[in-house]
């Protein structure tokens, strides 16, 4: 039976608190270090664009065009290989900004390095033709026939484009997750043919011993932690573990759990809370990999993941057979116990976004009475067994809200007195909602609500933690 969560008394945990939020002290020490890198290398360039006299060629029509093409070309290198650095893979950078901020990120970068690129073509071109806009298509012509790399360069450009544009919001609702995500690796191609033109034709690359290294260096770190973080550290994990389906066990009229185990998985680091990219074999589309959450705390002998049937990939999964062999990548995702700096936590799940929170439920390391969880459904309670049990062994706090959404602007079922504003009845049900760490999963428009609701409630955005259904 359901239960709703009464306030607790605040406990001299000073010291517990302290080593609670190590890892989430550590990780924004990390963020700093890692935007830091980034402004510097930005300030960099624009002192070597300052330098070599680009404010000053700023006066004439076509020097002036010359030299917004050199700095708009310059800080577009710096961001693609930011770009690149965020596609890597990388655990520092994964565990640090988890996957729904560093989506929004690589978002921001990729599209503003894309528009500088842009930018740089056609000015860059149109300074080359003395500012002549009638001069300027033979002006392409001569560059692209006549520098080394630009040809390639132009090359990267087609594949960038394709990116971006599939990359566009409206685009990404034609297509299915899978071709998307297949699309999408096509940056590093573009990324690749940019770099010849860039080392061979662009004198602010290589004018001086330090600018040299400082470019090498970078493109070398980029290519690195793809070839170690993208390639290498998967290989390497799925050659130890070898994970296989071990059963499928169907959840609700659309969703599926599917247990899996392996060798050494003690030796795996994944925790309650986070998700993988899984390639099942031996059926069409293997070759796609789709995140799927663990829907249990991993205890060292096997994993299970929940899906819904949404897309082509995720359909098959009710077709899975034991012994089918899946490779994986990661874990990936901090909606869990790395992010958590208080004692008490509160879980807001939706649908089949109660999957990760389930796992968290067992999961997590909390006293008896800490842990509060909200479930919203609006047919189907998924792990409604499963939760109840978890509630009274380990005694958290557990209310049901199912049943259809009673306003588009409001996150809770018709059930709850329309009288009663969101926020009214979140405090009501949990007081003391700001001084907890909030873990939150569901669709995205459903999430953005709750996320208001806890803002209001006088949640700090630092004890907010989201994973949400979109790409």
């Amino acid at each position: 039976m359901s239960t709703v969560a009464r306030p607790v008394t605040a406990n001299d945990g000073t010291h517990r608190l302290r080593l609670l939020g190590r890892r989430a002290r550590r990780d924004a020490f990390v963020r700093t270090l890692a935007s830091s890198a980034l402004w510097l290398s930005l300030l960099l360039v624009a002192y070597w664009w300052t330098t070599d006299g680009g404010v000053l060629d700023l006066g004439g029509w076509a020097s002036g065009l010359e030299s917004l093409g050199r700095i708009s070309g310059l800080t577009a290198s710096v961001l693609l290989l930011a770009v690149v650095v965020l596609m890597a893979r990388v655990p520092l950078l994964e565990s640090a900004y988890g996957q729904d901020r560093l989506a929004r990120i690589h978002r921001i970068v990729g599209f503003t390095s894309f528009d500088l690129m842009l930018a740089h073509i056609v000015t860059i071109t149109w300074g080359y033709a003395g500012g002549e806009l009638a001069r300027t298509p033979s002006t392409l012509w001569d560059l692209l026939t006549q520098y080394p790399g630009v040809l390639l360069s132009a090359g990267g450009t087609v594949a960038l484009v394709l990116v971006v544009v599939t990359s566009i919001r409206a685009a990404r609702r034609r297509l299915r997750y899978e071709s998307w995500h297949l699309l999408h690796l096509y940056a590093y191609v573009g990324a690749g043919l940019a770099l010849p033109h860039q080392l061979w034709s662009g004198a602010q690359f290589v004018s001086s011993p330090g600018r040299t290294f400082f470019w090498w260096t970078t493109w070398a770190v980029a290519a690195t932690a793809v070839v170690v973080w993208r390639i290498g550290l998967p290989l390497a994990r799925n050659v130890r573990h070898r994970l296989r389906v071990v059963d499928v066990v169907r959840e609700s009229d659309d969703v599926v759990s599917v247990h899996l185990t392996g060798r050494r998985l003690d030796r795996l680091r994944v925790e309650a809370g986070q998700f993988l990219n899984i390639r099942f074999l031996g059926r069409p589309g293997w070759s796609r990999a789709n995140p799927y959450s663990l829907s249990a705390a991993p205890d060292g002998r096997g994993l299970r993941i929940s899906v819904q049937a949404v897309g082509d990939g995720s359909s098959a999964v009710a077709d899975l057979r034991p012994g089918t062999p899946a490779l994986v990548e990661g874990p990936f995702g901090r909606l869990g116990a790395r992010a958590r700096t208080q004692e008490r936590v509160a879980l807001i799940g939706a649908g089949v976004g109660i999957t990760p929170l389930r796992s968290l439920a067992e999961g997590l390391d909390v006293a008896q009475g800490d842990c509060v969880l909200l479930h919203r459904y609006s047919t189907t309670a998924l792990f409604d067994a499963e939760l109840e049990e978890l509630a009274r062994r380990r005694g958290h706090a557990l209310l049901d809200l199912p049943g259809p959404r009673r306003s588009a602007d409001s996150w809770l079922p018709v059930a709850i007195d329309p009288r009663v504003d969101d926020l009214t009845a979140l405090t009501y049900w949990i007081p003391d909602i700001a001084e907890r760490d909030v873990f939150v999963c569901g669709p995205a428009p459903w999430t953005g609500l709750v996320r208001a609701t806890l803002r209001a409630a006088g949640l700090p955005d630092d004890r907010l933690h989201l994973e949400t259904f979109s790409w």
